[in-house]
């Protein structure tokens, strides 16, 4: 698997005429060789050749073989000059322009920049190489991506059974950690958002020591890891009744999550996806009020790179997985959001999330 996923970085490098990458993100390293590491402040790279001759900088605090790698290692010091960067900059041709992981931070870029000199080298962002393998999910990562969804329907549906032991939100994300535990996931995928009434109106609150109240929206955007895969998903409520405005919200913002599903498929793209819920919601009068683009790519992390926005003119292709997560939000009354997760097939998609989300008045 590792070996294959290799060979795709090794074949992309060669469309783009690009011999050398470095590879510094940890979460990139561990799908491309199964071995996980977290460098904190310290240099961990690969060094990606077009010819195949890779080798991995890696500080000798992790103890990490050639074998568990699947490449040459050269191994470095807190005390080597440049934090193991001038040994580093050896391992480069600087003839050729080198690629650079968008994670790796100044300290180190710069240092290799002063290593090799102005006007010898030229660097180009180049994760858009990786982000593109990563992007689209094998067999085996959709089933992955399929199980964890299932338990975030559980988990969504136990959480909001509690909503009538009047728990605050705080309360309700503890509770949904034991959930989590029960259901064999190994923590959040992200900081799970419990907002009641008001609170929904911003869409990353912090949840705080609010109570929910009669007519208030409940939104509760949660997500799991189990086996290494992120499930997300949001789902919004109301408390004993809902006003005839807050309906009009949330039957808006439902359909504008349906026409954004319906739109996906193969050779779309994401901006068409994005228009397909924008346009329904501004057709509504609510347009100034949906903040943010429709969704995101998830997979090994809740957020990775490519979005569903108006600026994302990419194609659909099969075995992307993504979030389509229109909302609502007026400041100091109400927020709505309702967010599934797809993977596109080859000839539309299938939804991964599978709990209602018709409106709910919860008693």
């Amino acid at each position: 698997m590792y070996q294959e996923r290799m060979n795709q970085v090794i074949n992309k490098m060669k469309e783009q005429h690009q011999a050398q990458l470095i590879v510094s993100d940890p979460m990139t390293i561990l799908y491309l060789t199964g071995k996980e590491i977290d460098p904190g402040e310290r240099l961990v790279a690969l060094v990606l050749k077009a010819d195949g001759n890779h080798v991995a900088i890696i500080n000798r605090l992790f103890p990490v073989s050639e074998a568990e790698i699947g490449m040459p290692i050269v191994s470095v010091d807190d005390t080597d000059e440049a934090k193991g960067i001038a040994i580093l900059a050896k391992q480069l041709d600087h003839k050729e322009t080198i690629g650079v992981d968008k994670y790796w931070t100044a300290e180190f870029l710069l240092a290799l920049m002063n290593q090799v000199g102005e006007g010898v080298s030229h660097y180009t962002l180049s994760s858009d190489i990786t982000d593109a393998i990563r992007g689209v999910k094998s067999a085996e990562e959709i089933e992955l991506m399929k199980e964890v969804s299932l338990d975030n329907d559980t988990a969504i549906g136990k959480l909001a059974e509690l909503i009538p032991e009047q728990l605050t939100e705080l309360a309700m994300t503890e509770k949904l950690a034991a959930i989590y535990a029960d259901l064999g996931n190994t923590g959040f995928s992200f900081d799970p958002i419990v907002a009641y009434g008001a609170n929904g109106a911003d869409p990353h609150h912090m949840n705080d020591d609010s109570l929910v109240k009669a007519g208030d929206s409940i939104i509760l955007d949660i997500g799991g890891m189990k086996n290494g895969y992120c499930s997300d998903m949001t789902r919004t409520f109301f408390y004993k009744e809902v006003s005839d405005k807050s309906r009009e919200v949330y039957e808006t913002v439902l359909e504008a999550n349906k026409r954004a599903i319906a739109k996906v498929k193969p050779g779309v793209t994401f901006a068409e996806i994005d228009a397909a819920a924008r346009d329904y919601i501004t057709e509504k009068g609510y347009g100034e009020y949906f903040t943010h683009r429709t969704g995101h790519f998830i997979g090994m992390e809740c957020h990775e790179a490519g979005d569903v926005s108006a600026i994302n003119h990419n194609e659909v292709e099969p075995g992307m997985i993504f979030s389509i997560e229109p909302g609502i939000y007026l400041p100091g009354e109400v927020g709505v959001r309702i967010e599934d997760l797809v993977v596109a097939t080859e000839t539309g998609c299938d939804l991964l999330n599978h709990y209602p989300k018709e409106l709910t008045i919860i008693d």
